[in-house]
């Protein structure tokens, strides 16, 4: 660290752990500052985010999720010089999914299964760590995985795989308060960042292959009561209940566990759902089953339901819908419109009107062989008997689907969208299987590649407005594990793969710029922002924390 930066920190009188930080080691006198002496994130930084581009305020960089930065020190031209500036090690053994959070010169990250840490931004020095106890039996299909924060004023906000959320103190990550959110020994967890909407801060849970109720809650910032709980299945006498039959809405699934967006003009809030429960077996829950495999739009005052679209009504496929729902202005057909894009699991791209829900258009990206096409409702127009069955039935994509939760984006430079899409298909089986708290709950024998060796991952880039291919760049294909994407105004997509190469493209024709191997699994979302005018790259790979800048 240099002696200009130790000494800023001894003015706003931070002391720095040199040897690293023990567990819940804390470090005071940060006072009503960050470290780079700005003032306090306050929820109009957060809704103005995107233009304070050194920054990256939230898991997204911003409400609307786009993944980009108007950052340039790192462009076309320089990006072959890009080195390896500092690393962080984590303390696991477990492949790390966070996805940092920077504030003036200040970073947190999380660590499996659910601890913070915060960084000097600029060398990735400690300043402390919050070590989360475990309580109870936590039932986990997917990993005690955790990708990241959310943070206000002198607070952040963390969910935990034990079903629990909690607010530290910015300043020394001491605990402010604790909440329970759900049960983890029934299958509910906390894998996602949180999202801070004005003085609420909202969660989704995971669990939906134990067969769990999914739901969206709000918090109260100071106090950590909960103001609002939205269930993403109807209950009896609500609307929507009749999609399912008989009791089955009671352990219908429908997880919430990817990161929302909002729209602070419109104030309204957007959240993915995932898939109804069993997963391969249909027979158990005749109908549309709503709201699974949907986006949800509600009001974050107090959590109604404004509107939703739902992309793959009675899904027997695992086709979850908790991808990444991008806000983007456009003029489409004539018309200045407010919309949503988003690349689906069930490998068709959407474009949607965020403000009424209307469908506009939708087309496939990927490889898929289970609908016709969508018609002019939203709907999909089934290709008949491709249900899950005893004998097992081929149906693309496969079960992890064309895409996944890692982070597309969307870039204001190139204007183009970019995703990590998977040309794959799974033989789908069913078995009927009863409902016991806290066990797998799939309906079936679960499912198994189809010649994978013809399977075939790439990032590709969209029109945003139809969805038509630009240009595509092969990268090594892997079911269920990628890297997020990130773009930025020096016309970089950066995003890594899952024998550990990192890789930068030129946003316009695909071309490689940049590339290293690391020897660790990325499966995480990259991110970028600058302290003292100098910008810097970061990505978790396998247990480690990489940041890249060019030569000081």
């Amino acid at each position: 660290m240099s002696c200009r930066r130790l000494a800023m920190l001894a003015a706003l009188g931070v002391s720095v752990v040199v040897n690293g930080a023990s567990p819940n080691d804390t470090l005071a006198g940060i006072d009503a500052q960050a470290p780079g002496g700005q003032p306090p994130v306050t929820v109009e930084r957060l809704t103005k985010a995107i233009e304070e581009p050194h920054n990256w305020l939230m898991y997204t960089g911003s409400y609307a999720s786009n993944q980009y930065s108007a950052l340039a020190q790192i462009d076309r031209g320089n990006i072959l010089t890009m080195r390896v500036e500092w690393i962080h090690q984590f303390r696991t053994l477990s492949t790390v999914e966070t996805s940092p959070v920077v504030a003036d010169g200040l970073m947190l990250i999380t660590e499996s299964p659910s601890n913070v840490i915060a960084l000097d931004a600029a060398t990735g020095r400690p300043y402390w760590k919050y070590t989360h106890p475990l309580s109870g039996r936590i039932a986990l299909c997917c990993g005690e995985n955790n990708r990241g924060v959310a943070i206000l004023g002198d607070r952040v906000f963390v969910g935990t795989v034990d079903g629990r959320l909690l607010a530290l103190d910015l300043k020394t990550g001491s605990v402010i308060w604790n909440v329970a959110v759900a049960n983890p020994s029934a299958g509910y967890t906390i894998t996602s960042a949180p999202l801070v909407v004005k003085n609420k801060v909202i969660t989704g849970v995971a669990g939906g292959e134990y067969g769990i109720r999914g739901f969206i809650d709000a918090y109260d910032v100071d106090t950590g009561e909960r103001i609002w709980r939205f269930y993403t299945i109807p209950g009896e006498g609500e609307v929507g209940n009749d999609t399912w039959g008989g009791d089955s809405w009671k352990h219908g699934g429908a997880p919430t566990w990817l990161t929302g967006s909002y729209d602070p003009e419109l104030d309204l809030v957007y959240w993915g759902t995932g898939n109804p429960s069993p997963d391969y077996n249909g027979d158990e829950r005749p109908g549309d089953n709503l709201y699974s495999d949907s986006v949800v739009a509600l009001d974050p005052n107090d959590g109604e339901l404004r509107w939703y679209y739902q992309f793959t009504p009675h899904d027997t496929h695992d086709w979850d819908s908790n991808q990444t729902m991008v806000l983007v202005d456009a003029t489409l057909d004539g018309r200045d419109r407010k919309l949503l894009l988003t690349a689906n699991r069930n490998s068709f791209y959407y474009v949607l009107d965020r403000e009424s829900g209307d469908f506009l258009r939708a087309r496939s990206y990927a490889k898929q062989t289970w609908a016709s096409g969508i018609d002019e409702r939203g709907r999909p127009v089934l290709i008949p008997d491709l249900d899950p069955n005893d004998e097992g039935v081929v149906v693309s994509p496969s079960a992890y689907g064309a895409t996944n939760w890692w982070s597309p984006s969307y870039s204001q430079s190139s204007e183009l969208f970019y995703v990590r899409a998977t040309d794959n298909a799974d033989i789908y089986y069913k078995r009927d299987e009863e409902y016991v708290e806290g066990d797998l709950y799939y309906g079936g024998s679960s499912y198994e590649a189809d010649h994978p060796e013809n399977y075939t991952s790439a990032i590709r880039a969209l029109e945003p407005l139809t969805g038509e291919l630009r240009w595509e760049y092969p990268i090594t294909y892997a079911d269920g594990s990628g890297a997020g994407i990130l773009t930025t105004a020096g016309g970089i997509v950066f995003s890594g793969t899952v024998d550990g190469y990192l890789f930068a493209l030129d946003d316009r024709t695909g071309e490689v710029l940049w590339h290293l191997s690391t020897g660790g699994r990325a499966h995480a979302a990259p991110m970028t922002y600058s302290v003292d005018g100098r910008q810097f790259i970061s990505i978790a790979v396998q247990n480690s924390l990489l940041t890249f800048a060019l030569p000081e």
